[in-house]
């Protein structure tokens, strides 16, 4: 599961708008204790507090399996909420392994630091937003709340070391912390952060993880009824773990098992799906969510393969308007 781009040329306005990128990052908060949300009823944000972001690119440079684009897509996503959403660069931290300050390199240690910082005293109506651009897999699941016994794991640039990040860490970390009406908004390459609710186009698909758990399901049923009990029993426990009273959000680039395809912008390699999120919000703002998958979805259908996923950690009305 990759959301590759292009390698970074660290001096390339991608936008070719004349934008300057960051050269410096926002302070990293030293890792602290979660604390409780303060409501236990879910209700939408109003996106009119605080705005944050965590903007994650890793190009594995040197490596075996390097990829080009995923700083180019940090920096793309950093250009927009700056120039489309009025983000301020000082409210943005950027990880990105072609920096050569150490505590803005994509380390595991840096990662998770930078989700503490992210959401650290979150307050109803803040817009939070999560941004992850490079290599994700799978490892076997150890607690039991995963309905096909994998976790989903992303790949910081020490993972060989210090380890990857799976789902539950980041859960527990970005999601379970925030108070009711906390808007976060995550776009990445898989269904990392354990959304409980996911759709696709009108179809209402409830699971852990799986985008395509609904059909994997039925067709496990028709061989192994006790295997889908068990699942079924999974499941239901997991969107129990999993839900939120926060308002969160997750875009993903593919389904799980896909791998989420680059583009080239002003000459250099950027993620297909970041292209194409940005690109209909420009054109046209004001889109629900149902419209905006759609729009997304018709801009990558005629060249690549891979279909963009809308998650969320309640039941949302895809009728209402796209925020951020």
């Amino acid at each position: 599961m990759v959301y590759s781009t292009s390698h970074h040329h660290s001096q390339h306005n991608v936008d070719g708008g004349g934008r300057p990128h960051p050269t410096s990052t926002a302070p990293v908060a030293q890792p602290t204790q979660p604390s409780q949300p303060s409501q236990n009823c879910f209700s939408y944000s109003k996106c009119t507090g605080c705005k944050k972001a965590l903007c994650i690119g890793i190009n594995y440079r040197g490596r075996s399996r390097e990829l080009k684009g995923c700083v180019n897509d940090a920096r793309y996503i950093w250009d927009f909420l700056m120039y489309q959403w009025g983000y301020k660069s000082e409210d943005i931290v950027m990880l990105t392994d072609d920096s050569t300050n150490p505590r803005s390199q994509p380390t595991r240690k840096n990662m998770l630091d930078g989700m503490r910082w992210l959401v650290k005293d979150a307050q109803p109506h803040d817009s939070l937003f999560f941004h992850y651009s490079g290599h994700g897999g799978q490892t076997l699941d150890k607690d039991g709340d995963e309905v096909d016994g994998y976790d989903e794991v992303i790949s910081p640039v020490d993972f060989k070391d210090q380890g990857e990040i799976i789902d539950d860490e980041m859960h527990s970390i970005m999601v379970k912390p925030l108070p009711s009406g906390c808007h976060l908004m995550c776009s990445h390459s898989g269904t990392a952060l354990g959304m409980c609710v996911y759709w696709c186009r009108r179809l209402l698909i409830l699971s852990r993880l799986r985008f395509a758990l609904y059909c994997k399901c039925m067709t496990i049923s028709k061989y192994n009824r006790d295997g889908q009990v068990k699942r079924q029993m999974i499941s239901r426990s997991a969107r129990k773990l999993k839900s939120s009273p926060a308002d969160v959000i997750s875009w993903s680039a593919c389904k799980d098992g896909q791998k989420s395809a680059d583009t080239f912008l002003g000459g250099v390699h950027v993620g297909a799906m970041s292209y194409a999120f940005i690109s209909s919000l420009k054109k046209n703002p004001e889109q629900s969510y149902q419209q905006l998958l759609r729009s997304v979805r018709e801009i990558l259908h005629p060249k690549y393969s891979q279909k963009p996923q809308l998650g969320s950690s309640h039941h949302i009305n895809t009728n209402l308007c796209f925020v951020l």
